[in-house]
């Protein structure tokens, strides 16, 4: 699915994703190598026409990962040890985008919101096809986990019941619709 479908069909997700994913400015993608092993690198995301975009340097290791084997993960960027802001996984496939007209309203739109200038053919551009979506944070004073899987697994809390135990799933509503 679309990223605009996120946002149209669950948006308290979507405003999670787009707080934890493009407000810190990057993300960590998990690429597949050629040999099976995964290769984490940092790419800068982008919305854009009900897309989620990630460029990357046109000779770059993750983009030739991405053209031989699709499969990716987005991963939030975390800046904290109590977990309190929340990991943001988006798990699907990447699109190459070869279009030029794509490439240059892309570039237009990244010059205006973030100021640097990226040259239409000279970069790759892939669109995230999503496939599952996985928020998780924690409660630091209480150490519960709170997750919520869209669109298999549904919401629930775990509560904490040692620094490093959690008890059983419990049902719960926070950011899902329906």
């Amino acid at each position: 699915m679309r990223w605009s479908e996120v946002d149209e069909r669950q948006p308290k997700l979507a405003e999670a994703g787009r707080r934890r994913l493009v407000g810190p400015g990057v993300v960590l993608v998990v690429t597949i190598r050629r040999d099976g092993t995964p290769r984490l690198s940092p790419v800068e995301p982008f919305l854009l026409d009900g897309e989620l975009w990630l460029s990357m340097m046109p000779a770059s290791t993750k983009a030739r990962d991405l053209l031989r084997d699709p499969r990716v993960l987005v991963h939030s960027v975390i800046t904290s040890r109590d977990g309190g802001e929340g990991e943001f996984k988006v798990r699907g496939t990447a699109r190459a985008e070869t279009s030029v007209d794509v490439q240059e309203r892309y570039a237009a739109a990244v010059s205006e919101a973030l100021g640097w200038h990226p040259i239409p053919g000279e970069f790759r551009l892939f669109a995230v096809q999503i496939n599952d979506i996985t928020f998780v944070r924690y409660d630091d004073a209480t150490g519960d986990q709170f997750v919520t899987r869209w669109p298999r697994g549904g919401e629930f809390v775990r509560r904490g019941t040692s620094a490093t135990t959690l008890g059983p799933p419990e049902p719960r509503r926070d950011l899902l619709v329906g």
